[in-house]
């Protein structure tokens, strides 16, 4: 452990960011917040460019010559069913997000709207940009990162780190070397800082259920949920709970299917599947150009709610992108590449699609028909958004109840795979770490979570995780030109 360089750089940088924010919230919150603006300002275009380009490029790769070869030996086959599969991808890039935005997110969007439109097209449009920020581009940036680690790992037989697209491919040259040092540093950096302010909001969102439903309220409940999420995920961490921890992410996600599935049967069923499919049509019709949007002409506060939502998540997803694809990587050995793609790229998306258009929808129902006032709620307590929601169905105690429990479950698994993947990392790609570094990243996941409750504000939280994977925007890029010139390669031979 002492030996080893990278481990010890990105043990000590996550360390400054983590004691920083526990010591000096504010300041960093003010950092996080002035860089990530300018940033933004400067790389809108950047961003935005780049993200539909691996769209094109993973699809592209699905319908090509290239879409026969498989990530492994040619003679190779899946390990997981189909349908195993495709229920793991679900749990992999999702998670706690899907619950707390799951309403908050589209009326948050229909505050802005409504200003400049109807109601009724605001609610339309607050849901599509919402679909848009959680699907074909989130789908797609995760699929090309576990698409090369895939390839790279299985087929090429190297480590599965970020750095081994870059040795494999670029071998000549002095700078081959550093550079993937950085890239490797920069995604356990990115990945670190993303967990962390996912934990945040997950806590953000027990506190609000415990509020809403039970009436337990103070800062206290806040850390105390902290804590025992703490003592939930640094235990496993010294043993190889492997199938528990699917188990639970597989209970996790059950829960979260059947409260979508309550939602849409016991809910106003036909408004709700009337929404999706208009949210269907609309998202088809309107991604490309969404999809290079950047809003040069309008005001600030239009531009201000861009930079917040649509490029936070695309830098959101960035960050999350090597734990993603570490995991879908590992599950996906033995399938061809278009295989790969539709399953990671349009299942997901069309899942989004119900997801958001049942919980949105719910939303809309009771604020535009029911008269109830969501927009305070989102606007005061946003994590409160999904319970009240449910508040306006029977049985709201037990479905609130099941809303937490996942939303717990989700974390405890998430932070133990995290620091599994972190701990690999930082480890030259070992795929059985020491203990004790995986509880080393754990108690750092753990600082860096604190630090983001701290904060005490979602939107504060999103910006120290955009300003965490800013850097790694620039080497996605190169593990793309890495797999592209590797497939190319490997066809002349």
């Amino acid at each position: 452990m002492l030996r080893n360089p990278l481990l010890l750089t990105a043990l000590g940088l996550t360390s400054v960011v983590a004691l920083w924010g526990v010591f000096d919230t504010e300041s960093l919150a003010r950092l996080a917040q002035a860089q990530v603006a300018q940033q933004f300002r400067s790389r809108a275009w950047f961003i935005m460019l780049m993200t539909s380009l691996l769209v094109v490029t993973v699809l592209t790769l699905a319908f090509s010559r290239f879409g026969e070869i498989r990530l492994g030996r040619d003679d190779e086959r899946p390990e997981f069913s189909t349908l195993s599969w495709l229920t793991m991808l679900f749990a992999a890039g999702m998670g706690v997000g899907l619950l707390f935005y799951g309403a908050a997110e589209p009326l948050t969007h229909y505050q802005l709207v409504r200003a400049r439109t109807e109601s009724d097209l605001a609610a339309s449009y607050a849901l599509v940009t919402t679909i848009f920020n959680w699907g074909l581009h989130a789908w797609s940036i995760y699929a090309i990162t576990a698409l090369v680690i895939a390839y790279f790992s299985y087929r090429k037989g190297r480590p599965g780190l970020v750095s081994s697209p870059i040795r494999y491919t670029f071998r000549r040259g002095r700078w081959v070397g550093p550079l993937a040092w950085v890239a490797d540093l920069l995604a356990i950096y990115a990945i670190a800082i993303g967990l962390a302010g996912s934990l945040a909001i997950g806590v953000f969102q027990v506190e609000g259920g415990l509020g809403h439903l039970f009436g337990i309220t103070g800062d206290w409940v806040r850390y105390l949920v902290f804590g025992l999420l703490c003592l939930a995920f640094l235990a496993p961490l010294t043993l190889d709970l492997g199938r528990g921890m699917a188990r639970l992410s597989n209970l996790a996600m059950a829960i979260a299917l059947g409260l979508m599935v309550y939602l849409l049967l016991v809910g106003p069923t036909h408004y709700l599947m009337n929404g999706v499919v208009d949210t269907l049509g609309a998202y088809l019709s309107g991604v490309v150009q969404q999809g290079f949007a950047t809003y040069p002409f309008f005001g600030k506060a239009f531009q201000d709610w861009f930079h917040g939502w649509t490029l936070n998540y695309m830098v959101w997803w960035i960050a999350w992108a090597p734990f993603v694809g570490v995991f879908v990587a590992r599950i996906s050995r033995g399938r061809t590449i278009r295989e790969f793609v539709l399953g990671v790229v349009l299942v997901p998306t069309l899942f989004s699609l119900l997801w958001f258009g049942v919980f949105g929808g719910t939303g809309f129902y009771a604020l535009l028909r029911e008269g109830l006032p969501l927009l305070e709620v989102v606007r005061e307590r946003p994590e409160d958004t999904t319970f009240f929601v449910l508040e306006a169905l029977p049985l709201a105690g037990l479905t609130g109840s099941a809303s937490m429990i996942a939303a717990f479950l989700f974390l405890v698994t998430s932070v133990v795979s995290a620091a599994y993947v972190l701990a690999m990392f930082s480890t030259s790609g070992d795929e059985d770490p020491p203990v004790r570094v995986k509880l080393a990243w754990g108690v750092l996941l753990a600082l860096l979570g604190l630090a983001m409750l701290l904060a005490d504000d979602v939107t504060t939280v999103r910006a120290i995780i955009a300003l965490g994977a800013m850097a790694f925007v620039f080497i996605l890029p190169l593990l793309v030109v890495a797999l592209l010139k590797t497939l190319i390669r490997e066809e002349r031979r």
